[in-house]
């Protein structure tokens, strides 16, 4: 694995755009209702329950929507490296950069929650590389940091 890496991220209709071509390039149907599940998990700016999604898009198509459905579809995103989950809070955040396969490392803030996420593949290898020595495959490293944001931690200066 590389160190740090360049790549290109996505924002709005450029992000649904790369979605759905990362969907099908994986082999996988684009529905409305994923592409509804997708533009709600990216139009929040903090990592979102699947409930939370289940009542954005419950409320965009004026009818209830199982968070069960919405599970099996963040799940198919988490796999298909669309969407990323944060592990310790049980909530997703679109990946800016579908088309980019790489370990991811969230810092998340105790204070407001919001969780960014930085890409370092030498901090990931060397777990994973640990973990294949162990005898493990298909390994996943999940790395999240917890603390206080830049802003929050500005605003406990004061």
């Amino acid at each position: 694995m590389s160190g740090h890496h360049h790549h290109h991220d996505f924002a709005g209709e450029k992000l649904v755009s790369a979605a759905r071509a990362a969907l099908v390039d994986a082999g996988e149907q684009w529905t409305d209702m994923r592409a509804d599940v997708f533009e709600a998990l990216a139009a929040r700016e903090k990592p979102a329950s699947a409930y939370d999604i289940a009542e954005s898009v419950g409320t965009r198509r004026g009818k209830r929507v199982a968070a069960n459905s919405v599970y099996r579809i963040l799940d198919l995103f988490v796999r298909t490296n669309l969407a990323r989950r944060v592990e310790s809070a049980n909530a997703y955040v679109a990946n800016s950069h579908p088309g980019c396969r790489h370990d991811c490392i969230f810092l998340i803030c105790d204070v407001c929650g919001s969780a960014v996420h930085i890409d370092d593949d030498r901090l990931t290898g060397a777990l994973r590389s640990a973990a294949q020595g162990a005898g493990f495959a298909e390994v996943r490293p999940v790395v999240e940091i917890r603390g206080h944001c830049a802003e929050c931690a500005k605003g406990e200066l004061l």
